[in-house]
């Protein structure tokens, strides 16, 4: 079997994001990207898969510019086997890339596909869902734990009122939760192993879909800067503080 891994070239979670002075876009000059952390925790899943015996090769998959090699390179070192860019300089929305996903995943027939619930830059939070729609397939999202047997998924979702426990039959998709797992940590050693590792370049083109932007950006702005805190001397001065403040 083989499981598909899709991630995506976001700035790292770690750096401050800072708008642009005219509001066009975020600044990302200088700035670190690294692969979404959601998605780092999808491919840990693959391998952790494939380390149990249960799948025979692990794809990661990414659209973008060339820049989104250097991601797939860290997926590789991290022990996928090969890596597939889908060439591509423009933002596309949810819908767009969950097409690409399917292409994708039509060619090359997967028994199970992995992804980030939602990216940390738009956190739409959609992907997943829209994916396994077009392509008709079982879908389980804000997985916290997966287990495979006998052409099934066993998967233990994270909803609102606690955990679910849900099973679905194979290929699926699954979106991953924060909780799954913990990645691995990338050896220099595998790094370099990495560089000699598959990736294969798709244009765009060549997959022969409709690719629709039906949303547009205005601006950009950050959030409003919080105002200072002030110091009561008791509950009383609390409760009509809130009270000023229409709170209460």
């Amino acid at each position: 079997m083989k499981i598909l891994v899709l991630i995506k070239r976001v700035v790292d979670y770690n750096v401050r994001v800072r708008v642009k002075p005219d509001g066009s876009n975020v600044d990302l000059d200088g700035v670190k990207m690294s692969i979404n952390p959601f998605d780092e925790i999808a491919i840990e899943e693959a391998l952790r898969i494939k380390e149990r015996g249960e799948a025979e090769e692990v794809i990661v998959a990414s659209i973008g510019s060339d820049e989104c090699q250097q991601q797939l390179r860290t997926a590789l070192a991290m022990g996928a086997d090969r890596a597939i860019q889908v060439s591509c300089d423009e933002a596309l929305q949810p819908l767009s890339v969950a097409k690409i996903a399917v292409k994708l995943a039509q060619q090359e027939e997967p028994g199970l596909v992995i992804l980030g619930k939602q990216a940390i830059d738009g956190d739409n939070n959609q992907t997943a869902q829209m994916m396994a729609a077009l392509w008709g397939r079982p879908q389980a999202t804000f997985a916290s734990k997966l287990a495979l047997a006998d052409g099934k998924a066993t998967v233990t979702r994270e909803v609102d009122a606690g955990l679910e426990t849900i099973e679905v039959d194979l290929p699926a998709v699954v979106s991953t939760d924060l909780r799954l797992n913990e990645p691995r940590f990338v050896k220099l050693p595998e790094i370099m192993k990495a560089k000699r590792k598959p990736l294969a370049k798709i244009p765009l083109a060549d997959l022969d879909i409709s690719i629709e932007n039906n949303l547009s950006v205005q601006s950009y702005a950050p959030p409003p800067q919080r105002e200072r805190g002030i110091m009561v001397d008791d509950a009383k001065g609390l409760v009509q503080e809130l009270k000023n403040r229409g709170l209460l």
